[in-house]
């Protein structure tokens, strides 16, 4: 992937205004535009902000040094993808999801998670396996509190590698998009209450069963653990209203 590099400025009374790197190969200038700005937007901590980003089609075409119709297209595309949307009149936003959605997300992926642990126990190797338990080789003393935002990308790494290694080409696809979404609460959840000594605890059981090739057990901590996501995010995280 590559590395954008991008600030948010206040403008307007107070409202966020993205800013990026221009673009060092302009080859395509759609697709490119598009992968800049959905690095960009996945990167923020969107949940975080006080106020609403705003995104200006023409300040970001002159900061890409491209035009703005392959920036038009890329938020088009990122709007159809549920990462922006337009509000008549007064500009392209980034989207921030409600509560309910938020869930009904992390739900569809239990189940896709699940499905992925089930295909990992019938068919994956052990070496591949094993590479979920080196991850969390730095957190053998089970403190990931201690260093939160190295644990945060790896839980996240975590995730992706599980439904990976199902090696479902279908499951990917349908969890890319998704994981996308949910990797910005994700980040947002891990430092919230004892979300993060519970990860790993959760993890470690997950690997075990994987190890032994318990395919009912896999499923069902895999299942849970999504949905206690799920449950925090019910119970905790009043931002999103």
């Amino acid at each position: 992937m590559m590395s954008v590099e991008s600030t948010i400025r206040r403008v307007n009374g107070g409202a966020a205004k993205l800013s990026v790197a221009p673009l060092e190969d302009t080859s395509t200038f759609k697709n490119r535009a598009y992968a800049a700005l959905k690095e960009v937007i996945v990167s923020l901590n969107i949940y975080d902000q006080a106020s609403e980003v705003r995104l200006d089609e023409r300040q970001l075409a002159q900061s890409l040094g491209v035009s703005r119709t392959p920036v038009r297209e890329a938020m088009a595309q990122l709007e159809r993808e549920g990462f922006v949307h337009s509000v008549p009149r007064r500009g392209i936003y980034v989207v921030r999801k409600t509560k309910r959605e938020v869930i009904e997300m992390i739900q569809v992926w239990a189940a896709l998670e699940s499905l992925a642990a089930r295909l990992i126990t019938l068919h994956a190797s052990d070496e591949e396996i094993s590479q979920l338990r080196r991850m969390f080789a730095s957190f053998d003393e089970g403190t990931p509190h201690a260093k939160l935002d190295e644990y945060s990308e790896i839980n996240i790494q975590f995730h992706q590698t599980i439904i990976a290694m199902g090696g479902n080409g279908i499951l990917v696809n349908l969890a890319e998009n998704l994981f996308t979404h949910m990797r910005m609460i994700r980040r947002k959840t891990i430092g919230e209450e004892d979300r993060a000594d519970r990860s790993i605890q959760d993890h470690l059981a997950i690997i075990q069963a994987l190890e032994a090739r318990d395919t009912g057990a896999a499923e069902v901590l895999v299942r849970n653990h999504a949905l206690g996501l799920a449950d925090h995010v019910s119970r905790f995280a009043d931002y999103l209203e």
